[in-house]
């Protein structure tokens, strides 16, 4: 069993950072093809492994330097049934890269690891369906079924925890939470937001959060927001109700613009990393209980440079 399965270090008081836009970073900065966005099949040749490598080690030089923890997520939120499938990967295939990913980011650990620098692996979940908009809802059983063999896989394989990443519905949140329960892994659930601050299936952050507890008996380890700006849900954090501790995590997008500007974008919007830094640091003097800090779309490590800063600056 993994060292920290049951006593994840994030949910202390300490930062941790994790790393950013990975698949935008390669598709969009490094001109690397990126087949159904997947980074994924990289872990299976030599120059994909390097680049992966160069990316994770200039995330985790930052949490060494500022010495921070830092959660490493597997490149895996497309190593899925459907969405391997349309890669050519069966589940025997999609197992294998999924015990690799962890594998890989088990390497990475046991070279870089300090005592002052903790590091937690998180198999990288992410949804069945599109991320911004999703055309079929599963019931939370459904879910459950479908996310059940990569959840297993990655705790078989050491993971400390999962992430799903970019959840657009209570339904399928639910569902790979109580995989994790049923296979004794902490799961936590981020959600993406419009521009509106609500989830793409039409609730708010907070209701969503709300349900999955009631459904779960509180089963997340905790929840984040990624996939958004950080004004896209400003507003939807100046709440006073108890979920809002619930909520520990941000990896936001560097554009102000929705996800369907930029579905339909064909060029980078990397914003502004300074100003971005600025607006973390603002939402963590209201709400210093957001310990888990990276980016998503658009951002690199120059983002997540200028958050630790910004953040350590208001510490």
């Amino acid at each position: 069993m993994s060292k920290y399965r049951q006593n994840l270090p994030q949910l202390g008081d300490e930062l941790f950072l994790t790393d950013s836009g990975m698949e935008t970073f390669f598709y969009l900065q490094l001109g690397i093809d990126l087949p159904e966005f997947a980074a994924f099949p990289l872990l299976e040749t030599a120059a994909g492994r390097i680049e992966i490598t160069a990316y994770m080690h200039r995330h985790i030089q930052i949490a060494l330097d500022h010495k921070l923890g830092f959660v490493m997520e597997t490149p895996t939120w497309r190593a899925n049934r459907d969405w391997g499938a349309k890669l050519g990967y069966d589940r025997k295939g999609l197992a294998q890269v999924n015990r690799d990913a962890v594998q890989f980011m088990a390497d990475l650990r046991s070279a870089h690891e300090t005592s002052e620098t903790k590091m937690v692996i998180s198999g990288n979940v992410g949804p069945r369906d599109d991320g911004y908009n999703p055309k079929a809802l599963m019931t939370a059983d459904e879910a459950q079924a479908y996310h059940t063999d990569q959840v297993e896989t990655f705790a078989k394989a050491g993971a400390d925890m999962v992430t799903t990443l970019t959840m657009t519905n209570v339904g399928e949140a639910v569902g790979v939470t109580r995989a994790a329960q049923a296979i004794g892994i902490p799961a936590v659930m981020s959600f993406t937001t419009e521009t509106d601050g609500r989830i793409p299936s039409g609730q708010t952050l907070g209701e969503a959060i709300e349900e999955v507890d009631e459904m779960t008996g509180n089963g997340p380890a905790y929840y984040m927001v990624n996939c958004a700006h950080p004004t896209h849900y400003e507003d939807a954090l100046q709440s006073n109700s108890s979920w809002i501790k619930r909520l520990r995590g941000m990896r936001a997008n560097a554009s102000k613009k929705s996800h369907e500007e930029l579905d339909n974008s064909t060029e980078l919007d990397q914003g502004n990393p300074s100003e971005f830094g600025d607006q973390y640091r603002a939402i963590r003097n209201r709400m210093p209980h957001v310990t888990v800090l990276g980016g998503c779309c658009g951002t690199d490590h120059r983002h997540v440079e200028q958050i630790c800063s910004a953040c350590l600056l208001a510490a």
